[in-house]
């Protein structure tokens, strides 16, 4: 059953403020060009509870959906996904203990429960050491990485997040599953680059 706002293949791009991450999320056209703007998200820098709100643009006026951390003090229990009312239609978690060499997520909605990995363990490690010596990991450097998930049980590919090598973060992510709600995909992408070290 195809989800209730499925959206194939769509883009998102970063933009950084002193106080904030912004993020738009763009359409992708059948030639590959960009479409139309889907969603315009903020996120807080030093959130005491993370949360982000997507806005159907940037004058934040319509709020179209958003996700939530299920705990102040444990972000390790996971996000909610929830609709413009408030009401939950999926969520996320990334599992810690098996993020030590390569970050792992479980996502899903509905039907779908689908496992994501960083495509590229040698990445993965090189981003960890990065992050971990003095000074260095206080310059920030566009490390380029993918993510695939899959579905639990058959191994089917749902989703897959891919960074590009820009001036400014840039996205290209293909939602092989049609059951996977955009919104979904949506949340899962901004958390992947908003929430990679938490």
């Amino acid at each position: 059953m195809t989800a209730v706002m499925y959206v194939p293949a769509f883009s998102m791009k970063q933009r950084v403020t002193l106080m904030a991450n912004k993020y738009e999320l763009i359409a992708t056209n059948p030639d590959g060009t960009d479409g139309q703007l889907l969603a315009f998200a903020q996120q807080k820098r030093m959130a005491f509870k993370e949360q982000v709100t997507f806005y159907s643009d940037d004058t934040k006026t319509q709020p179209v959906f958003s996700f939530k951390a299920r705990s102040v003090v444990d972000l390790g229990s996971g996000y909610d996904v929830y609709d413009a009312g408030g009401q939950p239609i999926g969520g996320f978690k990334k599992e810690f203990a098996k993020s030590l060499l390569r970050s792992s997520w479980q996502l899903g909605n509905g039907d779908v429960h689908a496992y994501g990995t960083e495509r590229n363990q040698t990445i993965a490690i090189v981003r960890r050491v990065w992050d971990f010596v003095p000074f260095v990991g206080e310059i920030p450097l566009p490390f380029i990485f993918h993510f695939d998930f899959v579905e639990d049980g058959s191994g089917k590919p749902v989703l897959s997040v891919e960074r590009k090598m820009s001036v400014r973060d840039r996205y290209r992510i293909t939602v092989q599953d049609e059951r996977l709600d955009f919104r979904v995909a949506a949340a899962m992408t901004v958390a992947l680059d908003a929430l990679q070290s938490r």
